[in-house]
Formats: C-alpha cells, sequence, structure tokens
C-alpha cells in the first residue's frame, strides 16, 4: 500500500520522479523564503476568504453590468414606442428640410406646414432605427431626458427676438432661401 499522495500518483503514472523533485524543491523554496522574509506565506483560510471576496466582487460587477445593459434596452423600448406612437404623416412631403445628423446633413422630405412647424419648434425630428420621424415637441422632450441623441432636432421656441445691437437686424432671412 501507498504511503502518500505523491506515490499513489505515480503509480497511477499521473506523476513521474521529475515532477515530484520539482514540486519538493519549489516547496522548500518557498518555506526558505519565507523564513527570510522575502514573501508571506498565506494561511489556506485566509487564502480561501480573499477568493471568496474576489468572487464575490466579480460577481456584483457582473450583475450591476447585466442591469445596466438591461435598463438601456428598456429605455430604448419605451423610446420606440413613443415616436411609434405619436409619430406624424409625412408620406406626402415636397419640400426638402435638412438637418445634421453625427456631423452628416440629412434631408428630410416634409409637407411645408410641417416645415412652418419645425422652424418654430412646434415638432421635432428624432431618430428611430436608421431613419428618422416627426413628433410633437412634448414627445420629444420626454424622448430628449430619456437618451440626449435620439433626438436629431428640436428648434428652441420663440427665438424669434432681435438682438438691438445685431447690424442684419433691418434684412430678414427669406423663407423661401434654399442653399
Amino acid at each position: 500500500m501507498a504511503n502518500s499522495l505523491q506515490e499513489q500518483l505515480m503509480k497511477a503514472g499521473l506523476a513521474d520522479q521529475k515532477k515530484a523533485r520539482r514540486a519538493k524543491q519549489q516547496k522548500r523554496q518557498e518555506a526558505n523564503q519565507a523564513k527570510r522574509g522575502e514573501i508571506e506565506l498565506e494561511d489556506p483560510a485566509e487564502r480561501a476568504r480573499r477568493q471568496r471576496e474576489e468572487k464575490a466582487e466579480s460577481d456584483r460587477q457582473r450583475e450591476a453590468a447585466r442591469k445596466a445593459e438591461r435598463e438601456k434596452k428598456e429605455i430604448a423600448a419605451q423610446i420606440k414606442q413613443m415616436i411609434e406612437q405619436s409619430r406624424l404623416d409625412r408620406q406626402r412631403g415636397d419640400v426638402a428640410y435638412q438637418f445634421v445628423q453625427d456631423k452628416k446633413i440629412k434631408k428630410a422630405w416634409v409637407t411645408a406646414k410641417q416645415q412652418a412647424q419645425l422652424e418654430r419648434g412646434q415638432i421635432a425630428i428624432v431618430a428611430l432605427g436608421d431613419g428618422y420621424e416627426l413628433v410633437p415637441t412634448v414627445v420629444a422632450e420626454k424622448i430628449r431626458q430619456r437618451e440626449e441623441s435620439a433626438v436629431l432636432l428640436l428648434n428652441e421656441r420663440g427665438n424669434n427676438a432681435v438682438d438691438e445691437d445685431d447690424p442684419y437686424k433691418d434684412f430678414p432671412i427669406p423663407d423661401d432661401l434654399m442653399w
């Protein structure tokens, strides 16, 4: 009958003399370094406690990441639902309205009435997937509270006031100006 685990492993063919010698030598070196104060031998109970704490911390971080991802999906679903429920019909649009999205100029075809509403800040342009939709300002504000980047264009209401020091105040910009 084999006396030690090491001998049992060698008989089973799972270890050999060379590995056994290396393991003994490594153990002896660690003991000597611990005596000299170069390293601290860690108590197995302390090591197990530290490993449990590290695992618990990584589990907390993973759960927080999952929760953030869930919340992000919920917000996206809320935004999509708000847009789909309150979007305005722009199928018969005959006026090209240009706006900026991701530092690129985009064009939306709207009616003349919708163009005037966009300029006055009564309706807004919001992103829906790869496209964009027109929604009332109230809905656009609710969307902006959830995600700033979803609102592509929302003009401020009541910004028609003319500054007294403006040298061009006597020269209004025509409504039909096309670039």
